[in-house]
């Protein structure tokens, strides 16, 4: 397939869809629990920024829920959810 036909497929998606005619797929990422994740480590706000590669404002902005974390920084976290030793393997570098 090339990408005229793939594009052209995606056009008449979008057009069925404005019509009622299919429904729009809709895909939900459940949010990280940053503080939770954070607090099984043991590890202080300005210890997970820095291993996060950001601001301690930014981590206090996902506690509170104010952000979300998203694209990388979601991944990432995602990843440290499921296997906490990673974190100790992006912290030493």
């Amino acid at each position: 397939m090339s990408i005229f036909d793939d594009l052209q497929t995606s056009l008449q998606e979008a057009v069925d869809i404005k019509q009622g005619k299919t429904r729009a797929r809709v895909t939900r990422h459940e949010v990280a629990d940053v503080k939770a994740i954070r607090a099984a480590l043991h590890v202080s706000q300005a210890e997970f920024a820095n291993a996060m590669g950001t601001s301690v404002d930014t981590i206090k902005s996902w506690e509170s829920k104010r952000r979300n974390p998203t694209g990388l920084a979601a991944k990432v976290l995602a990843t440290i959810q499921e296997n906490p030793a990673f974190f100790n393997e992006l912290a030493s570098h």
